[in-house]
């Protein structure tokens, strides 16, 4: 292996067990209702995925076709959801940034892919973690999402590694876990954040991981 690499949400950053801010928190604050407010919101979301639309559309958006035009609780909606995305960072198991560190000090390119709206692409580009990876594959910048072959053969293509020599770590959401081993990677589920929050979150034919630091002995012992 000459490359790891991660998936974002659940992987190296969780949004379970500290404040979130999604369709329900939204609606709320924009006083609709939510099941009106979530079936736009639902199927926008593959196009909110691929970049044809941003978060900030999707509100105004929803906003006009459900007759509010409260531009305080537009403004509100914005600034939560980003503040509670960036959030996230402010949680990470205590084992990521070590495993970071161990994984470049061993001379490992790393990866990203995510799955991602236009918030969540600002976020991560403005994070701390970004300086880690040697190539950034985010769904909302390039017109694809996993378990899309072509998003897992930019980040190899980037990285400059051919898919057997690349180890892809990810909660198994999207089914990436399965797109990553068509692609010809070495695929194993993130269980440290999932295992939290579900008893059954384990696939079916791949190896789960519960806690960051296998990740090092998995490729000590290849």
């Amino acid at each position: 292996m000459k490359a790891v690499i991660f998936d974002m949400f659940e992987t190296l950053i969780t949004e379970y067990g500290h404040s979130e801010y999604k369709s329900r928190e939204i609606s709320r604050d924009l006083q609709l209702d939510w099941q009106e407010f979530v079936k736009i919101w639902h199927d926008l979301e593959h196009d909110r995925s691929i970049g044809k639309i941003s978060y900030e559309d999707v509100i105004g958006l929803i906003m006009k076709q459900l007759g509010c035009k409260n531009e305080e609780a537009y403004d509100t909606v914005i600034r939560k959801r980003y503040e509670t995305k960036a959030d996230c960072f402010n949680y990470l198991h205590k084992d990521i940034i070590p495993v970071l560190d161990k994984l470049k000090m061993e001379g490992y390119k790393i990866g990203l892919i995510s799955n991602c709206f236009s918030e969540e692409a600002i976020i991560i580009r403005e994070s701390i973690l970004l300086p880690y990876f040697d190539a950034a594959v985010l769904s909302y910048e390039v017109g694809y999402a996993k378990p899309d072959r072509r998003i897992y053969e930019q980040c190899a293509c980037r990285l400059g590694v051919s898919p057997e020599e690349c180890l892809y770590i990810g909660d198994g959401g999207c089914n990436e876990l399965f797109g990553a081993r068509d692609f010809g990677m070495r695929a194993v589920q993130a269980g440290w954040y999932i295992k939290e929050y579900s008893r059954d979150y384990k696939i079916e034919g791949f190896e789960s991981l519960d806690s960051p630091l296998q990740i090092l002995e998995l490729l000590n012992d290849q």
